[in-house]
């Protein structure tokens, strides 16, 4: 009877990357991010709205986003994986949105704290809670989006 192997945590897996020697490797038999294949950005809006107006949202659950500057192709990699696990929505290329429990935010601090703790580089990583109602106005520049139609808001006035 083969023995069970017990499943390695994400912090875990980056050590023994960071003992192999991550800098400057190459992808052993995988792709990098496609961020061609991401949703467009009317979608990613409107995924990052559906989020905000969730009418049963999770009894404490807060809304938080991760961003990042990772020079690492691995570390980065890595790192969207695990947020994508974890049920973060990508809304651009190196930021998620979470609506997710205390625990799991506590969870990806910790774990994204030791990421960074592991290599020396010039990173940085962001997770900044943030309020529905602050999200309700946000603001789009650079593409023609119309936010309100989207979140069917009625903010505008007729004379």
């Amino acid at each position: 009877m083969a023995k069970k192997s017990t499943p390695v945590n994400y912090i875990e897996v980056l050590r023994k990357l960071a003992r192999a020697g991550m800098q400057g490797a190459q992808y052993v038999n995988r792709r990098g991010v496609n961020v061609s294949d991401m949703p467009t950005l009317e979608e990613r809006v409107e995924a990052l709205l559906g989020v905000v107006n969730k009418e049963n949202r999770e009894v404490g659950n807060m809304l938080f986003f991760v961003m990042y500057d990772i020079e690492s192709d691995k570390v980065r990699y890595n790192v969207v994986k695990y947020l994508e696990r974890m049920g973060c929505t990508r809304v651009q290329k190196s930021i998620f949105l979470a609506d997710l429990s205390t625990e799991k935010y506590q969870s990806i601090r910790n774990d994204l704290t030791e990421v960074q703790a592991l290599y020396d580089n010039h990173d940085s990583i962001i997770i900044c809670p943030v309020s529905t109602d602050l999200l309700r106005n946000m603001k789009i520049i650079g593409k023609s989006i119309d936010v309100d139609v989207i979140t069917k808001s009625k903010n505008t006035l007729f004379f």
